[in-house]
């Protein structure tokens, strides 16, 4: 029954599971997919801390590198390093643990968010100038502190 129940109900399932383990019913627990959920979550919160770090990286990188271009770019830049700086940071408030994850998730999305300003790079218009690639340094120029400096926008 709870396999079917986690199969067709996950909600239901969830609530049982809470159920049994506010009853302390431990032997009534569905304890192979209460791992499975339970090692996705941490998954889940990693990726969504490396997408942030992912973004926010690429948008300093284009604020370094692409200095010249109109204030009007610049700005919609500046107000991505805002959005995604905050959702590190409340994702390291709301799971502390994650701070000993921060320097490996910095290490892991830097190479896409070099991607990212890269491919955006080339998408530059009305005379903007494209920044060649070496422009772009290999590994992650921005410090920690840096990246969680909610003062700091990449010059």
């Amino acid at each position: 029954m709870r396999e079917t129940l986690y199969n067709n109900d996950f909600q239901g399932w969830i609530e049982e599971t809470i159920h049994h383990l506010e009853n302390q019913q431990f032997d009534q627990l569905d304890i192979q997919n209460l791992i499975e959920e339970l090692a996705e979550l941490g998954r889940s919160e990693k990726r969504s801390l490396e997408s942030n770090l992912m973004i926010l990286i690429a948008h300093l990188l284009k604020l370094r590198i692409q200095q010249d271009v109109p204030e009007a770019m610049k700005g919609s830049w500046y107000d991505s390093v805002v959005e995604h700086r905050q959702r590190v940071c409340k994702s390291l408030r709301d799971t502390p643990s994650l701070k000993g994850y921060l320097a490996s998730a910095i290490e892991s999305a830097y190479p896409d968010a070099r991607k990212v300003a890269i491919k955006e790079g080339k998408l530059a218009k009305f005379g903007v100038r494209i920044p060649p690639e070496f422009d772009y340094p290999p590994t992650c120029p921005f410090t920690l502190e840096q990246l969680l400096d909610e003062d700091f926008m990449g010059g």
